[in-house]
């Protein structure tokens, strides 16, 4: 079955000037020469630190980059964030209010009009989530003419907590609410995996953190789906193990699967782990690469 869900809380910031390419390369965390062939990118802003700050996707789009983002008071810091650094750059910066995104999943995706690259559908963008192929497609274009689009593919629409309850035992993050704004890592968050980062690119910022945890194998913990028994916590709360040693922190829940942020040696050595009244089992997929 082919399914789609509007993502709530999702923003779009467009980018045009000579310069948007040059401008965003020396910024984010992977090669933004590379939508020059015509698909989407997933990238990310940190701080000078290296810390994550913003995660959002890269569409090419004529002229212009479009900018997939989280929303509200997410999307308003992003763009302050990048006209901070315009400087003198040929680069002009805005914000979409007309459309809205659209996640697209399931068993039939070749029904899509795509492959792989950005397509003009339905008034709007349809491209390949550049994440995982089981993350299928993203659609951004306006709500009603996109749902219509959609059922005409023969796709029905779900929940945003049918989505989630893909995502997460995938092991997807979903922007702050899995990857803590000035304190997370990219390659604690599959960002390498992922296809979010570039290694051979020149320098942007957070860049030396970020190569310094690759190649000193610094990287202690990672985001990881686990299976919950038990009565769900809340969001957010503290993961242990059996003598109360601190293994992590519990992010997105839709019913009995979470994301956690988990520390490696209690995983490796399949630590019974808790948060609440719930025992947790970490669901490691094949796409995630743990340092030995």
């Amino acid at each position: 079955m082919l399914r789609f869900a509007e993502l709530t809380g999702r923003g779009l910031i467009t980018l045009s000037g000579d310069d948007r390419v040059s401008f965003l390369q020396g910024l984010v965390s992977n090669d933004v020469t590379k939508l020059e062939s015509g698909r989407a990118l997933w990238s990310a802003l940190l701080t000078a630190q290296g810390k994550f700050r913003h995660d959002f996707f890269l569409i090419p789009d004529g002229d212009r980059i479009l900018i997939d983002c989280e929303g509200a008071d997410r999307l308003m810091d992003l763009g302050q964030t990048l006209r901070r650094y315009v400087l003198r750059a040929d680069a002009q910066l805005g914000i979409d209010q007309t459309v809205a995104c659209f996640a697209i999943w399931g068993d039939e995706l070749s029904a899509l009009p795509a492959d792989g690259t950005a397509t003009s559908v339905a008034g709007g963008i349809l491209f390949a989530d550049p994440r995982l192929p089981a993350m299928g497609y993203r659609l951004i274009a306006p709500p009603e003419t996109a749902r219509q689009w959609l059922t005409d593919k023969g796709a029905t629409e779900q929940s945003r907590a049918d989505w989630d309850a893909h995502r997460i035992p995938l092991g997807i993050p979903d922007g702050a609410r899995d990857i803590q704004p000035d304190k997370a890592i990219l390659l604690e968050h599959g960002f390498d995996e992922l296809h979010g980062l570039d290694w051979k690119k020149g320098c942007y910022m957070g860049q030396e953190l970020t190569a310094r945890t690759k190649y000193r194998g610094l990287t202690k913990k990672r985001l990881l789906p686990v299976r919950l028994s038990g009565e769900a916590p809340e969001e957010g709360s503290q993961i242990t193990t059996a003598d109360g040693k601190d293994a992590g922190t519990l992010f997105s829940i839709q019913g009995n699967w979470g994301l956690a942020l988990l520390r490696l040696d209690p995983v490796k050595k399949k630590t019974a782990l808790t948060s609440g009244g719930a025992a947790l089992q970490p669901e490691i997929p094949a796409w995630i690469t743990l340092p030995d």
